[in-house]
């Protein structure tokens, strides 16, 4: 199975890939990053294929990063924002890359990009349609106005808000009335509360693309986190020790 390297237009920092193929059906034992436990709450066939080709897909990713895939796992945030972590025994702490993965069509896709930052990419046939009873439900005001008069690019709008949604790690948990775009605009940037994104979409083969990127990362702590900051505290508390404790006067 063949893996496309995309290349967002206009971006050349931070560093980030983003690759995609064709959704075929695969074995869980080939795909190491999937959890059994989660594939196997799938009811359709098409979502059991989708989910290990995207995360079979990021295996790919990581090899071309340079990073064994082997040691690492994934898990999610209260928001279902998925993450990359070391295996919990391991105790590595080398900065791992912020991650995206999406589906459209038949195509999975993953975006990785360097520590420090974090990304979302979505992307949806160019020809889909979209209802216009709908455009209420992703835009209000005067956005809402402008894709009415210009409803060809209901599409590009949408999976520039699934994008932004995933790179603040909320999903549906942000409400795309919310985040307003430029429409019809290829790059640009947002404030949304205190982060800045950029928004970068294009057409290729016939699928509109929308990466969104800002620097920030998840707050997340690992067990491995956990355990040293209570060893840190009882450091700090004093019940921290070498040998055995004594009372004056007492033997």
């Amino acid at each position: 199975m063949s893996v496309e390297v995309l290349h967002p237009p206009g971006v050349e920092r931070p560093r980030m890939l983003i690759v995609r193929t064709q959704v075929h059906a695969r074995s869980i034992e080939e795909v190491h990053l999937a959890n059994a436990d989660e594939v196997a709450t799938f009811a359709t066939k098409k979502r059991h294929e989708e989910h290990l080709t995207g995360r079979w897909l990021l295996q790919c990713a990581l090899e071309q990063w340079g990073i064994d895939s082997v040691d690492l796992m994934i898990s999610r945030t209260e928001q279902r924002a998925p993450y990359l972590h070391y295996i919990p025994g391991l105790w590595k702490n080398t900065p791992l890359p912020s991650l995206s993965i999406g589906h459209a069509s038949g195509w999975a896709y993953v975006a990785l990009i360097e520590h420090g930052w974090r990304i979302g990419i979505d992307a949806e046939p160019s020809a889909r349609g979209l209802q216009s009873n709908a455009f209420d439900l992703m835009c209000k005001g005067e956005e809402l106005l402008t894709l009415r008069q210009s409803p060809e690019h209901a599409i590009e709008l949408w999976v520039c808000k699934e994008a932004v949604q995933k790179t603040l790690g909320m999903g549906m948990h942000l409400n795309p009335r919310e985040i307003v775009i430029p429409i019809g605009v290829a790059n640009t940037i947002i404030s949304i509360e205190k982060s800045k994104i950029q928004l970068v979409n294009w057409q290729y083969q016939g699928t509109c693309i929308a990466v969104a990127f800002h620097q920030g990362i998840l707050d997340i702590t690992t067990p491995e986190d956990r355990l040293l900051e209570a060893t840190r505290s009882a450091m700090q508390d004093g019940d921290w020790g070498v040998g055995c404790k004594t009372t004056s006067g007492r033997v």
